[in-house]
């Protein structure tokens, strides 16, 4: 039985096609039906060049970037092509007030120029199936214990496939929601130098008011560069470490495209949940999104006040501030989207076929009155739980005492604790310290905290708030319902904590006490909120739930697939941060009634979008200077005799995409993705075959801002160039 629901699961996904331009394929599983349809549509390449574990193949240029992004190989030296935001934070990490690339850019000129960085990228070796392992070792398990069992037996799974010596690592993904399970083993790379970036003014070109939209004009990526030692092999930085010669690398398109040309995206696309239920459809809708957004756009407010005080500022807090920006607009735009077209009511429509189908079969028949229950129980909490963890802590400073404090006053309230163990916790909580200052901004975070803390208690039931905590605040600095109160409570904090005080927190140091440390003000009001309150009162609760919610629908699915298996749909895996395809074409559309929206963006529109000084829209002089002569260089489009900037595909994305590289039916590097559009931004959960689109920049205008803006000919000489 155990052998036909692994190939029933293969069977479904490889040979049902999902609806139109819908699915992300594990390439090592392109069934022959998804192949044809490629190929249909314009794909010229092989089988065997598109994913092959014996020989290069074109998978060999595909990267895991950082800890979340993707990237691809173009050059035989080892060149990198991914966004700029994706780099963020080597940028702003490089830069200093008197070189900063950030705001100026950086294009080197030779090797020697480029600059080191901290960040790894991975290239995927080769994919092994371990289902049958993974469900023997879970049978008859079920809720928390089965959750436990599987994370042991996938770490061990890990360990065992991995080669330290070789900077091998395995990480087994959990596909079908725990149906199939998938060994990932890949190769990483710890010499990566940074090599382009254009300005910031270019790579955010838009900034907030353009993220997630279309047309777009962003000038989104960067460059680098992988080294090995003089044998190949990954090594750490090492000025004697030479460029990688990779398996195999992109070519570089000049050719251009035009409307309905395929198009592939290939890439690490991490959380979806195209098989959510209508109960967690309403959740995220109602309780979870609107809490979240609502106490991001709290946090974005008091960072772009300091920002925009300080070039310093901007480049301490830069990245943090897109990255709160980013999922604050993309979860806004979710739950709009999941309104907007009742995937709740279609998910529910679904749902009753599937309860009547289920009536007499055992495994099946009480499932959603039992997933109802486990809902309804969790969902007089969860706004809390969000509360906590996007909003206490939400504030670096909680964020700090959470990782790093808590660990330590464990360590030294635990019976019998050794030296050893003290020591660990307590260094560690010294060296990330070093880090967090560095990073920390106290005036935008003392404010995050006021007005969290007052959220809290406006917003939160209270019943469910710290026992004692706001009798106590209102005794001592004054009315709830002022603002000024918190803003008080929140000074005191800030002024008195010892995390801040080098004198004081070097004597807590050198004697580690815990009664001290709960005492702190900053780690009292963590404690209060989370460990006092969350974490004693309600993490089990999540727990179960969250453990639940896993059994329940890993059961769902399987039913689906045995309820239809002719007509099943949808049948690819969820995004998982593992290596996937997904194919469509370039393509316009129509958002609304009497609004077109073209399948590209030109030099035309970066200019009437221009505005000099302002913080979104402005551009380097020279830029401008370049555009109004229409210097294009070979990298004009030939029929509009215009530069393209972007252009969209419908292509099904989604984070862990950016940086993915857009090729065309040659396996030619065409683009770099790094957005979808805000009309289909619920995708995470279902995908909108009319409105779905990515938007990429197009490479020619990257090799424009290499070329003509940044004097790097040096970088062009390296691309293989198509005409």
């Amino acid at each position: 039985m155990k052998k036909i629901l692994i190939t029933l699961f293969l069977s479904a996904s490889l040979l049902f096609r999902a609806a139109a331009d819908e699915g992300m394929w594990l390439p090592l599983l392109l069934g022959q039906q998804v192949y044809n349809d490629m190929v249909k549509k314009g794909l010229k390449l092989t089988k065997d060049q598109l994913y092959n574990i014996n020989k290069a193949s074109l998978k060999d240029a595909i990267i895991i970037f950082g800890s979340g992004c993707s990237g691809g190989v173009v050059s035989p030296e080892g060149l990198i092509f991914t966004n700029h935001h994706c780099a963020y934070d080597v940028i702003a990490g490089a830069s200093t007030i008197d070189h900063n690339y950030l705001r100026d850019g950086f294009y080197a000129r030779n090797k020697s120029d480029e600059i080191p960085s901290t960040l790894s990228i991975q290239f995927l070796l080769r994919i092994e199936d371990v289902t049958v392992e993974v469900l023997d070792s879970l049978k008859g398990l079920s809720g928390v214990e089965r959750m436990q069992k599987q994370t042991t037996v996938l770490t061990g799974i890990n360990k065992r496939m991995a080669d330290a010596e070789n900077a091998i690592e395995t990480k087994v993904s959990a596909l079908f929601k725990g149906n199939q399970f998938l060994a990932f083993v890949y190769q990483r790379y710890s010499d990566v130098r940074l090599v382009v970036t254009p300005p910031e003014r270019v790579g955010n070109f838009g900034g907030d008011t353009d993220n997630w939209e279309w047309p777009r004009h962003s000038g989104d990526f960067s460059v680098f560069r992988v080294y090995t030692d003089d044998e190949g092999k990954p090594a750490k930085y090492s000025p004697e470490n030479v460029p990688l010669k990779p398996k195999w690398f992109l070519p570089v398109s000049l050719k251009g495209f035009k409307e309905g040309d395929f198009a592939m995206i290939w890439g690490y696309p991490g959380g979806t949940n195209r098989y959510e239920s209508s109960l967690g459809v309403a959740l995220a809708t109602e309780i979870n999104n609107p809490s979240l957004v609502k106490l991001r756009a709290v946090r974005m407010k008091y960072i772009l006040e300091e920002i925009k005080k300080d070039p310093a500022i901007k480049l301490q807090l830069g990245a943090s501030y897109r990255s709160i920006a980013n999922y604050w607009k993309f979860y806004d735009g979710e739950t709009k989207q999941l309104l907007k077209y009742d995937v709740y009511g279609q998910k529910k429509s679904f749902e009753e076929k599937f309860i009547a189908w289920a009536k007499g079969k055992p495994a099946y028949q009480s499932l959603f009155t039992d997933w109802s229950n486990a809902y309804n129980s969790w969902r007089k909490y969860a706004k809390q739980r969000m509360y906590i963890n996007e909003g206490v802590l939400g504030s670096p400073l909680m964020a700090f005492a959470s990782a790093y404090l808590i660990p330590l006053e464990n360590a030294l309230i635990k019976t019998n604790a050794t030296q050893a163990e003290v020591k660990k916790a307590r260094d560690a909580a010294n060296e990330y310290r070093k880090t967090f200052l560095e990073k920390e901004n106290k005036p935008s975070d003392q404010n995050i905290v006021a007005a969290i803390t007052m959220l809290f208690y406006n917003d939160i039931d209270k019943e469910q708030h710290p026992i004692g905590f706001y009798g106590s605040l209102k005794n001592k600095y004054g009315s709830l319902s002022d603002e000024a109160s918190y803003k008080k409570y929140a000074a005191d904090i800030f002024s008195k904590t010892m995390i801040f005080d080098d004198a004081k927190w070097k004597a807590f140091l050198t004697n580690p006490d815990a009664s001290v440390l709960q005492a702190d003000p900053a780690f009292n009001h963590l404690s209060a909120f989370y460990t006092n309150n969350y974490v004693s009162k309600y993490l089990f609760s999540y727990q179960q739930f969250y453990a639940k919610n896993m059994d329940y629908g890993r059961i769902y699915l399987k039913g689906v697939m045995e309820m239809d298996t002719v007509k099943a749909k949808m049948m690819y895996p969820d995004g998982t941060s593992t290596m996937r395809v997904s194919y469509g074409a370039v393509k316009s559309y129509r958002p609304r009634d009497a609004v077109f929206y073209d399948y590209i963006t030109t030099s035309k529109g970066i200019l009437e979008k221009y505005i000099a000084g302002d913080y979104e829209f402005d551009l380097p002089a020279r830029q401008i200077e370049l555009l109004k002569a229409k210097d294009f260089g070979q990298y004009a489009d030939k029929l509009r005799k215009e530069l393209v900037i972007g252009f969209i595909t419908s292509n099904d994305i989604t984070g862990g995409n950016s940086g993915s590289p857009v090729l065309n039916g040659n396996g030619e590097l065409i683009g770099l993705s790094f957005d979808g559009n805000y009309e289909a931004l619920s995708h995470k959960i279902a995908y909108d075959k009319d409105l779905n689109r990515t938007i990429n920049v197009d490479i020619r205008y990257v090799l424009w801002c290499i070329d003509k803006l940044g004097g790097a000919s040096n970088i062009i000489k390296e691309l293989k160039l198509v005409k």
